[in-house]
């Protein structure tokens, strides 16, 4: 809550506290039962048929239905309406099969945190088919993502969604008296300058974060574009010689662009077979509403007012880990859709923080973690369990989170008016112990 000093012309708001965490990791992993972390590739292959299958099945009748859309069948008053509503059961289509298709990229990623079975061949080899399918380099991917996790919420290690700070967005330096460095206090002066160097206009505010779900995807793997901003200009996921890999990774990377180069020839070669219309309704749409997923999900799992960003003498793999949210994906919209979309992606936006917790955990087996862990963490007073995950809380999202400050060891984001919804409560113990991670890069 907000209230604004008149005679000052200051307005300052009533931050909510968040608690540091000091909790060693190995704490954390030991309240897990010890049969969520088996891995099985049979279990675990029954998820990509019933995908495939519910993908296969929904493009069957669709074809069905849309055959029956003649005026032999229905009588609709204009011959337009024929045409919607082809359209529109083609565009429900697209819809559905690309929440499995997303399911299908959580299996996959699945493999490149090696969950998916207890061989790292299967596990490589199944993720290299998989994440092709749609359009990702496997271990270009699986290597940087590696090491996302080891430094989430990192400001200088972590490889995506990193903020921008308001030396990056060009605002004034910070001023002591006009603003308070957690973000309790900014004068309207500061405010109006602020507002003008950020602000959202009703149209902007919607256009930014479509325009981040359309297209997020690819700048990210091809410009670095929400990555991290101490590589140079030109790194992409391409590149063997790309700052994130080592030189062991160089043969992997070609690999997983020569993975990228057939799934872009099938697409070629299918499109000139069956014409472009039948690939774009059948395929097209349907991964470009995985690539909308995927951001939309991984965007909201980090990008929150209620998260901490760390810079090095205070970030633990611990914080990082809990510098995350679960979210309902598309609970906004109710019950069964929030079902819909649990089971669709596999319940890769709700059991998310566990899934940093431990990486290795198979998805059937982490509803059951997530709910040990959410009682070891719910006396801490952890913010773990955010907002449903969809459109308006994209737009919501993008309207808070502005920018951090340059300074400072714990950061929240600001909103366009220099004001942050949280601040730091730090722990009295020393740092936590980190010991206990496992982070596969090879």
């Amino acid at each position: 809550m907000a209230r604004k000093d008149d005679d000052e012309k200051v307005t300052v708001v009533e931050q909510g506290v968040y608690p540091v965490p000091d909790i060693p990791i190995k704490e954390l992993l030991d309240s897990i039962p010890a049969h969520c972390f088996r891995r099985s590739a049979f279990r675990s292959s029954l998820y990509i048929f019933w995908d495939l299958f519910v993908i296969v099945a929904s493009y069957k009748a669709t074809q069905y239905l849309d055959a029956r859309i003649t005026p032999a069948n229905l009588n609709l008053p204009s011959p337009y309406l024929y045409t919607a509503a082809s359209f529109a059961l083609w565009s429900l289509y697209g819809f559905w099969a690309g929440l499995f298709g997303t399911g299908l990229w959580v299996i996959g990623h699945e493999c490149g945190h090696q969950a998916f079975s207890e061989s790292k061949t299967i596990n490589n080899a199944v993720g290299l088919v998989l994440h092709s399918a749609v359009g990702v380099p496997y271990h270009s991917w699986r290597v940087s993502h590696a090491k996302h996790h080891a430094s989430t919420g990192h400001m200088t290690q972590d490889q995506v969604f990193v903020p921008s700070t308001r030396s990056e967005v060009g605002l004034p330096p910070f001023d002591p008296a006009r603003e308070d460095l957690l973000g309790s206090r900014v004068t309207e002066e500061v405010k109006k300058e602020l507002w003008e160097a950020l602000g959202d206009s009703p149209i902007g505010a919607i256009l930014s974060p479509a325009s981040y779900l359309i297209g997020g995807w690819w700048l990210y793997i091809t410009t670095n574009a929400s990555g991290q901003a101490r590589y140079p200009k030109g790194t992409n996921h391409f590149n063997p010689n790309a700052p994130m890999y080592a030189p062991h990774h160089y043969n992997q990377v070609i690999l997983s662009t020569f993975g990228i180069l057939v799934w872009l020839a099938a697409v070629g070669v299918s499109i000139n077979h069956w014409g472009f219309l039948e690939v774009f309704r059948t395929y097209l749409v349907p991964y470009l509403w995985i690539n909308h997923w995927l951001v939309l999900i991984t965007f909201l799992q980090h990008t929150d007012p209620l998260l901490p960003h760390y810079r090095a003498p205070e970030f633990t793999f611990a914080r990082g880990a809990l510098a995350t949210l679960d979210r309902s994906l598309l609970g906004d919209l109710g019950s069964v859709a929030a079902w819909i979309g649990s089971h669709a992606t596999n319940g890769i936006s709700e059991t998310h923080v566990l899934h940093h917790i431990s990486s290795k955990i198979p998805h059937y087996h982490a509803w059951e973690a997530s709910a040990a862990l959410k009682k070891k963490l719910a006396s801490a007073g952890i913010p773990i369990e955010g907002r449903p995950g969809g459109w308006a809380e994209m737009i919501r999202v993008f309207k808070e989170c502005k920018f951090v400050e340059d300074e400072g060891d714990v950061v929240f984001f600001k909103n366009a008016f220099g004001l942050a919804k949280m601040k730091p409560r730090m722990p009295e113990s020393g740092t936590a112990s980190d010991s206990g991670i496992e982070v596969d890069t090879k």
